[in-house]
């Protein structure tokens, strides 16, 4: 929770919003699929920040302007959602905008990072709470921020509903914003929305059918998409440079022979243990795993909620487990629950409500997501920030490339009650000071 003290840090805040500069059409609509809504009640945060050489001769004019031709190729983005005579949610693509903020910060930009790297949670007045409903025709589902801080760099903060894409669609958004901003095309022909022409299908399920155990019923939440979650969170980051990462591979090494385990696979393992060694109660016998998914639509310019959802069992002791066994686990043992999803969702017509991330401990490996692609001025982001906000209290744990390739950005948002101590044993796992 920020403090009021907090919230003076960050101020003269103006809000307007950009819409796409062609009118889209009076009839045209986006419609989510089951996996996009199964993910409504998640919200990405994404934090850039940028030193001054980014924005040196260029006014806010200069960066909102071409945001309308930018918003042209991603008009769902701008739309509003409504209910059909059924009760789906479906977006009406009206050209309402994306809301966009200005703001200042009397902190330098090095004084600011400082901060976060003592308390993540400030981060989140650099991209503000935004929840979709409870009126929905009147909900954004994006939310920008443009934040000045004293020594003339700025920060970008996103806030993205997750029913529109996972992570990796996200960032293909953002990228493209700096590749409008440099008059570049975008890399790829951007389409965006689905035909509502086929409806997705699926085997009819045995009965009686079980929900996926990689998702979690709550609510109803009617047309206020926030998840109900009592469990106050609190999220913190730790950079695993060259030592950190060499010291992983010697923990959980020999996955494969003598070859090095994979990274992702090695975090999940030891802070897999690590959870199960702090956590009061049962072990966390499963987890689940969200990955990029190679074969997605999105590579043909198409966002949306295309990352694999898979769940990994241990049928032994978490705690007494060497990190290799649970790091073999999560490379060969990952049940895709993708169908099942979508399945649990058409049995209810697209009206459940669930949570996904933090149902289950939840790994997300942004391997791929490519956050340092959005450019102003051919200057790259010194650093990236990712939170995700409406999780459940199993916790969950994004795996980011750091500025520099040999470098991984772990951030965790855990329980609060756990966060001091799980801390400290991970700082311990990864030979952290």
């Amino acid at each position: 929770m920020v403090s009021t003290k907090e919230e003076t840090l960050v101020y003269d805040i103006h809000i307007s919003s950009v819409g796409p500069g062609q009118v889209t059409g009076e009839h045209v609509v986006h419609e989510p699929t089951n996996m996009d809504l199964a993910m409504k009640l998640h919200y990405l945060k994404t934090v850039y920040y940028f030193r001054s050489q980014a924005v040196d001769g260029l006014t806010t004019l200069d960066i909102k302007e071409p945001m309308i031709t930018w918003l042209n190729q991603f008009y769902p983005a701008c739309g509003r959602f409504r209910r059909a005579d059924s009760g789906r949610a479906y977006v009406k693509c009206n050209d309402c905008g994306v809301r966009f903020g200005e703001a200042r910060c009397g902190k330098s930009l090095d004084e600011w990072i400082k901060m976060v790297e003592e308390e993540v949670s400030i981060e989140r007045l650099l991209a503000p709470n935004q929840v979709i409903g409870p009126e929905l025709p009147f909900s954004p589902l994006v939310f920008l921020q443009l934040t000045k801080f004293r020594c003339g760099g700025v920060s970008v903060g996103l806030t993205w509903a997750h029913v529109l894409g996972d992570p990796f669609s996200a960032a293909d958004f953002m990228n493209a914003w700096g590749q409008v901003m440099t008059a570049q095309k975008p890399a790829q022909p951007l389409k965006q929305g689905r035909s509502p022409t086929k409806p997705e299908t699926y085997a009819s399920p045995p009965t009686p059918f079980k929900d996926p155990i990689s998702v979690k019923r709550v609510g109803p939440v009617g047309d206020h998409w926030m998840s109900p979650n009592n469990c106050k969170m609190e999220t913190f980051s730790l950079n695993l440079g060259t030592k950190q990462m060499n010291h992983l591979q010697s923990k959980v090494s020999g996955l494969v022979g003598s070859n090095p385990s994979p990274v992702f696979e090695s975090i999940c393992a030891l802070i897999w243990k690590a959870v199960a060694k702090i956590r009061n109660g049962p072990e966390p016998k499963v987890v689940t795993i969200c990955k990029n998914n190679s074969h997605d639509p999105r590579e043909k310019g198409i966002l949306g909620n295309g990352q694999v959802i898979s769940v990994v069992r241990a049928e032994f002791s978490v705690l007494e487990a060497n990190p290799k066994e649970l790091a073999r686990l999560v490379v060969d043992r990952a049940e895709d629950e993708r169908s099942r999803i979508g399945e649990a969702m058409e049995r209810e017509k697209g009206l459940s409500d669930f949570i996904v991330y933090g149902t289950n401990l939840t790994f997300l490996d942004l391997e791929g997501a490519n956050p340092y692609g959005l450019e102003f001025n051919g200057q790259k982001p010194i650093y990236v920030g990712y939170d995700v906000d409406g999780i459940g209290e199993g916790g969950v744990v994004l795996v980011i490339s750091g500025p520099k390739n040999a470098t991984k950005i772990v951030t965790l948002i855990m329980p609060e009650s756990e966060v001091l101590e799980l801390k400290s044993e991970l700082k311990k796992e990864f030979s952290i000071a």
